[in-house]
């Protein structure tokens, strides 16, 4: 029976279950509680605007979401978020799932801290932004209510997730830090990687080799 929190039933599905097992034997459990987070505050969100979306999918793009940051799926030179992505399509090709369900999943993850994009996407690409944002930031913090907010974190605690987020994404991508240009991970790197000097845009434009 699948477990319910907030009247948001987790996925226990064969296909949730094994992408929750990748999750638990990758990852540890800041990632799992956050990752569990991000997906009821996101069904939540979607659930009051009145959306319809498929929760199995917005679970394993949930679960997937920040997996890029893990040394096993973590590559040498993409940004952390594809890496997720590119690991959840493998996942779900691997199980035969249809391939327009493989490219809203990629783009869930993909786009996730993508700010002014993803949510103007499918639901499912939208959610998972609203949900990271929801945790990460507490963005529409209003939008749900203490009890319902209490309730997600007696089952998946923060555990001073203010304090451990950052290091953590640090960590995923310290090795490469040119994968955050132009995103805001990139404030991560300037806040803690030491002698990490931000890529400016507006000097990539003025010391082109264009002559004029």
């Amino acid at each position: 029976m699948s477990k319910t929190i907030a009247d948001i039933a987790i996925p226990d599905s064969r296909l949730a279950s094994q992408a929750a097992e990748l999750l638990r034997d990758h990852g540890d459990e800041l990632l799992w509680n956050h990752s569990h987070r991000v997906f009821l505050f996101g069904a939540l969100q979607g659930r009051q605007a009145g959306l319809a979306f498929d929760s199995e999918l917005l679970y394993i793009s949930a679960l997937f979401h920040d997996l890029g940051l893990t040394k096993r799926y973590s590559s040498p030179d993409l940004r952390f978020e594809v890496d997720g992505a590119n690991a959840a399509r493998d996942f779900l090709r691997s199980h035969g799932v249809p391939e327009a369900s493989v490219r809203l999943v990629w783009d869930a993850i993909a786009l996730h801290t993508t700010i002014g994009i993803a949510q103007h996407k499918e639901p499912e690409v939208a959610l998972i932004y609203s949900g990271v944002g929801y945790d990460v930031m507490g963005e529409n913090f209003d939008a749900l209510t203490t009890d319902v907010r209490e309730q997600v974190t007696a089952a998946f605690p923060r555990d001073r997730f203010k304090q451990q987020i950052l290091h953590a994404f640090l960590e995923g991508f310290k090795h490469k830090p040119e994968t955050t240009f132009g995103n805001i991970k990139s404030d991560v790197c300037e806040l803690l990687l030491p002698g990490y000097k931000r890529p400016s845009f507006c000097d990539c434009v003025l010391h082109s080799r264009w002559s004029e």
